[in-house]
């Protein structure tokens, strides 16, 4: 919860190399649209498949990159967090965010955070969210998996990590890619208590 606002909350969204950048940005999106207070870490690797799988073409340099976002999500409650600035509250307990999301959530995001290695801010940040035990999602976008990608997701689920791979369900009559990526968008909103209507849920009336 922010200091400003108890009421309103505040998640840290990272986007890696991993495919599917799209997830975070519908993320992101959904969040703003409840109310929530955002910062996004964006790596270098996942500016590039962004780049490549939208069209967009964020800067590397912070204060343009932030510029660039509030106007995307039309929004000033996202902020942006270079990947190197260990000064940033997600860096320590003592500020940490309410949940932290990796979507996607590349392998090599996830071994590193599964050593406990803190070489940039993401992996700080999601080593603060295992320590203070606060909600830290991953959300893988690999196939197949190795013998050593199974083994990190094991270890951090077992640290207290939710590992929600992208894995959309068809019993919602999805139509679009659009409603593919709202399922599993919506699957993670679920874990973190927001409410939405991206999906059918089990059960409901799909006509």
């Amino acid at each position: 919860m922010t200091a400003d606002n108890p009421q309103i909350r505040h998640f840290v969204v990272a986007i890696t190399g991993a495919s599917g950048s799209v997830y975070g940005l519908r993320l992101i999106s959904e969040l703003l649209r409840s109310g929530e207070r955002v910062s996004l870490i964006l790596t270098s690797a996942g500016r590039q498949v962004m780049n490549h799988e939208t069209g967009l073409e964020w800067s590397a340099e912070i204060k343009v990159q932030r510029q660039q976002v509030q106007e995307y999500f039309a929004s000033i409650a996202v902020d942006c967090l270079a990947i190197d600035d260990f000064w940033a509250g997600a860096a320590s307990g003592s500020a940490a965010a309410d949940a932290m999301i990796v979507a996607p959530c590349s392998m090599g995001t996830l071994g590193r955070i599964a050593a406990g290695l803190s070489g940039n801010l993401l992996e700080r940040a999601a080593d603060v969210m295992l320590k203070e035990r606060r909600r830290l999602l991953l959300v893988p976008r690999e196939t197949p998996f190795n013998n050593i990608h199974l083994e990190n997701l094991l270890r951090l689920s077992q640290s207290g990590a939710i590992i929600l791979p992208a894995m959309p369900g068809f019993y919602h009559g999805p139509e679009t890619i659009e409603d593919l990526v709202d399922f599993v968008v919506g699957k993670i909103l679920d874990q973190l208590d927001v409410q939405h209507s991206l999906f059918t849920r089990w059960g409901e009336d799909c006509d």
